[in-house]
C-alpha cells in the first residue's frame, strides 16, 4: 500500500508538472505571432473560463457529481465577485505578456509570486512583517531584477503586464483566504469553478469588447475548432491536476515541484521557440531569487512545525494538569477537613490556568487541518 500510494503521488506530480508546462507553451504558441498568431489574449482567456464553467454546469446540475454549497447573494458578491475579478485580471495580464516577452523570462519573473503574496497578506491583515521575510523577498526581489537586467529581448510593456498579473493572483490567494476562509466556505474544483468561471467570464467581456473586438471585426482570425478545444481541455485538466496534488501533497511539495517546472519550462522554450535566448545573467538573477524562494519556504515549514509540536503534547499536558488538580483538590479538601472548613465554602482556590488556551488549542486544531488539507 506504500508504494502505490506513493507512486500514485509522483504520478499525480509528473501529470502536474507536464500539464502546467504544456499549457503555458501551448498558449504561447497559440498568441505568437511567430507561430498560430492568434495575439487575443482575452478571448482566449474567456473560451478557457467559458468551456471550465460549462464543463462545471454538467458535471454539478446534469450529473451531479458533487453538489453545489449553500450560496447566497450576501456571499456570492462580498466574496465570489471580487476574487473572480483578481481571477480574471490575473490571467488577462498573465496571457497578454506572451505577446511581448519570452516563456523562460516569465517564469523568472514568477519567482516574484512569494513578494507579491506576502505584501498583500500584511496589506490585508493576514500576516505580519517579519524582518526574516522581508529580507528574503528583498533577495528574491534584486534576483528578479538581475535576471530583467541580462534579458536581452526586454519589453516594458510584457514586463508590467506579467508584474500586474502577478499582484493581481497574489491578491486573489489572500482574499480567498480573507473572504472564502472567513465565511467557513470550502470550493473543490468542480465547484470553484462553477461560481467563478463564469463570473471571470462576465469580467472579461468588458474589455474584450472595447479592447479586442474592434480588432477581431477588421483581421481575418485564423480559428481552428480543434486547437482551441484542446486548448481549453488542457486548461481544465490542469485546475484537477492541481486538485489532486494538493491532496496527496503539501504546500511545500506544490513549491518545489513548482521550481522544478519553471526549469523545465526553462529549457523547453528555448527549444521549441528558438527566439527565446538565455544568457548567464539571466541563470544568475533567478538563481539568487530561487535561494530567497526556497529559504521563505523553509521559514514557512518551520512556522507550521513548530505551531504544531505543542499540539502533540497537549492530551499528555492536559492530563497531567487534570491529576495535578485532583490531587490539590483532596489536598486541600483534607486541609479544609482538619481545619473544619466545609469543603463547599471556599469558592476563593486560584487553580493553575492550562499551559496553552481553549482558544489557542482551537486555533492551533484548525491550522493543523489546513494545513493538512492544502
Amino acid at each position: 500500500m506504500i508504494d502505490k500510494s506513493l507512486f500514485l503521488t509522483y504520478l499525480y506530480l509528473l501529470v502536474y508538472i507536464l500539464l502546467s508546462s504544456g499549457v503555458i507553451l501551448y498558449n504561447k504558441w497559440v498568441l505568437s505571432p511567430k507561430y498560430f498568431n492568434f495575439p487575443f489574449p482575452i478571448t482566449l482567456t474567456m473560451i478557457h473560463m467559458g468551456f471550465s464553467g460549462a464543463v462545471a454546469f454538467f458535471l454539478i446540475r446534469v450529473i451531479k457529481v458533487v453538489s453545489p454549497v449553500k450560496m447566497t447573494f450576501e456571499i456570492y458578491a462580498t466574496c465570489v465577485i471580487p476574487i473572480s475579478a483578481f481571477f480574471a485580471s490575473s490571467l488577462w495580464f498573465g496571457n497578454t505578456a506572451y505577446l511581448h516577452i519570452s516563456v523562460a523570462f516569465i517564469q523568472m519573473l514568477k519567482a516574484l509570486m512569494p513578494v507579491a503574496t506576502f505584501l498583500m497578506a500584511v496589506i490585508c491583515g493576514t500576516d505580519k512583517l517579519r524582518w526574516d521575510v522581508f529580507l528574503n523577498m528583498l533577495l528574491v526581489s534584486v534576483g528578479v531584477v538581475v535576471s530583467s537586467y541580462g534579458e536581452i529581448h526586454f519589453n516594458v510593456i510584457g514586463t508590467a503586464y506579467q508584474v500586474t498579473g502577478i499582484f493581481a493572483e497574489a491578491l486573489r490567494l489572500v482574499l480567498t483566504q480573507v473572504l472564502l476562509q472567513k465565511k467557513g466556505l470550502t470550493l473543490n474544483p468542480i465547484t470553484s469553478l462553477y461560481y467563478i468561471a463564469p463570473c471571470s467570464f462576465a469580467f472579461l467581456f468588458v474589455p474584450w469588447y472595447f479592447l479586442e473586438q474592434p480588432g477581431m471585426e477588421v483581421s481575418q482570425i485564423k480559428f481552428n475548432f480543434w486547437i482551441f478545444f484542446s486548448n481549453a481541455i488542457c486548461a481544465l485538466a490542469l485546475n484537477f491536476s492541481i486538485f489532486l496534488v494538493i491532496g496527496r501533497t503539501g504546500a511545500v511539495t506544490i513549491r518545489v515541484a513548482g521550481v522544478l517546472k519553471d526549469w523545465i519550462l526553462i529549457a523547453l522554450s528555448t527549444v521549441i521557440f528558438p527566439e527565446s535566448i538565455i544568457t548567464g545573467l539571466n541563470i544568475t538573477g533567478y538563481a539568487i531569487a530561487l535561494c530567497g524562494v526556497v529559504f521563505y519556504n523553509y521559514i514557512k515549514v518551520k512556522d507550521v512545525r513548530s505551531s504544531q509540536l505543542p499540539v502533540d503534547s497537549i492530551p499528555e499536558r492536559m492530563t497531567q494538569e487534570r491529576m495535578f488538580e485532583k490531587k490539590s483538590s483532596e489536598r486541600n479538601d483534607d486541609e479544609r477537613n482538619s481545619r473544619g472548613i466545609g469543603s463547599t465554602s471556599d469558592s476563593n482556590v486560584d487553580e493553575e490556568a492550562p499551559l496553552i488556551s481553549s482558544s489557542r488549542i482551537l486555533h492551533i486544531g484548525r491550522s493543523q487541518l489546513s494545513n493538512r488539507d492544502v
